[in-house]
C-alpha cells in the first residue's frame, strides 16, 4: 500500500479542483494546471479534500497511486505559490542573459548557447544568479535540470553552473615535485 496515496489532501482557499473523466484541473490565484491521469484509480473530492484510491489492487496501479497523489498536491501548491529554482554561474567569463524568449549563455565555448525559455516559466538574471520560477514543478525542475547539464561544475576549480543549494565535492590539483 502507497503511504503517499493514502494521505488525503487539503484545498486551500481560492483553490479549485475538478475531476473529469480522465483529466483533473486546478485552478488558483496564480493560475491553473490540467493534467491526465489513468481511470484505474479514482478520485474522490469531498468537504475540500482529495482522497485517491485504485480500483484494482495490482503493482502497476499500486506505483500510480502515490504518483498521482503527489503530482495532484504539487499542482496545488504550484498554483498557490510558485515553484523557485536559482542556478549559481562560476568562471571567469561566464555569464548568461535572457533575450526575448531565450536565455543565451556564455560558457567558455567557442559560441553562445541560446536556449528556448518554456511557456509558463519566468526566467531572470541577476548577476551571477539565474533565477527560475513557475506553477507547474515539473517544468521549473526540467528547465533548471537542461541549464545546468549545458556547464556542470567541476571538481577542480567549481566552473560551470550549479544549483545555488548544492555542494561541489573540490580535489587536490596535482603536486609539484
Amino acid at each position: 500500500m502507497s503511504r503517499i496515496g493514502k494521505k488525503i489532501i487539503e484545498i486551500p482557499e481560492k483553490t479549485e479542483v475538478t475531476v473529469g473523466a480522465n483529466s483533473v484541473s486546478v485552478k488558483g490565484p496564480l493560475g491553473s494546471l490540467e493534467m491526465k491521469y489513468d481511470p484505474q484509480i479514482q478520485i474522490k473530492i469531498e468537504d475540500k479534500k482529495i482522497t485517491l484510491n485504485p480500483k484494482k489492487e495490482n503493482k502497476d496501479l499500486l506505483a500510480k497511486w502515490g504518483t498521482y497523489s503527489s503530482i495532484i498536491s504539487n499542482m496545488i501548491k504550484g498554483v498557490n505559490s510558485e515553484y523557485k529554482k536559482t542556478l549559481i554561474i562560476e568562471g571567469v567569463g561566464y555569464r548568461a542573459e535572457v533575450k526575448g524568449q531565450n536565455l543565451v549563455l556564455n560558457i567558455g565555448l567557442s559560441h553562445q548557447v541560446p536556449m528556448k525559455i518554456p511557456e509558463g516559466i519566468k526566467v531572470s538574471v541577476e548577476g551571477d544568479k539565474i533565477l527560475i520560477s513557475g506553477i507547474n514543478k515539473e517544468l521549473v525542475g526540467q528547465f533548471s535540470s537542461d541549464v545546468r547539464s549545458m556547464k556542470k561544475p567541476e571538481p577542480y576549480k567549481g566552473k560551470g553552473i550549479r544549483y545555488s543549494d548544492e555542494i561541489i565535492r573540490r580535489k587536490e590539483g596535482k603536486k609539484t615535485a
